[in-house]
C-alpha cells in the first residue's frame, strides 16, 4: 500500500464494460507529511473518496482483489481513507 492524496477527477463516457459505473480519481503519492511527488495516476474508487482527501492505494495485482474491481483490468485502486496519520510518535495528518 502506499499513501496518496486525491488531486483530480478523471471522467470516461467510453471504456471496458467492467469499469462502467466505477468513479475514477487522480492521485499523486505523498511522503509522511502529505508533500506530493511523482507522476499523477488514474485509481479506482472503491469507497468515495473526494479531491483533497489522504488516502491507501494498492497497485498491480493486489488492486484487483477487492469485491469492486476482481477481475477488472485495474491497476491502482483506492482501498482506504485515512483519517490520520501518525509516524515516529509524532502526527502528521489528522482528517478535519
Amino acid at each position: 500500500m502506499r499513501i496518496a492524496k486525491v488531486v483530480g477527477v478523471t471522467v470516461s463516457t467510453i471504456k471496458d464494460e467492467k469499469l462502467q459505473g466505477r468513479k475514477l480519481l487522480v492521485v499523486r503519492e505523498t511522503d509522511e507529511t502529505g508533500e506530493l511527488y511523482g507522476k499523477p495516476m488514474v485509481a479506482v474508487d472503491t469507497l468515495d473518496a473526494g479531491v483533497g482527501e489522504l488516502v491507501l492505494v494498492a497497485q498491480g495485482s493486489a488492486a484487483r482483489q477487492t469485491s469492486m474491481t476482481d477481475k477488472s483490468p485495474v491497476d491502482t485502486v483506492i482501498m482506504a481513507i485515512i483519517d490520520s496519520l501518525e509516524v515516529d510518535g509524532r502526527v502528521t495528518f489528522r482528517k478535519a
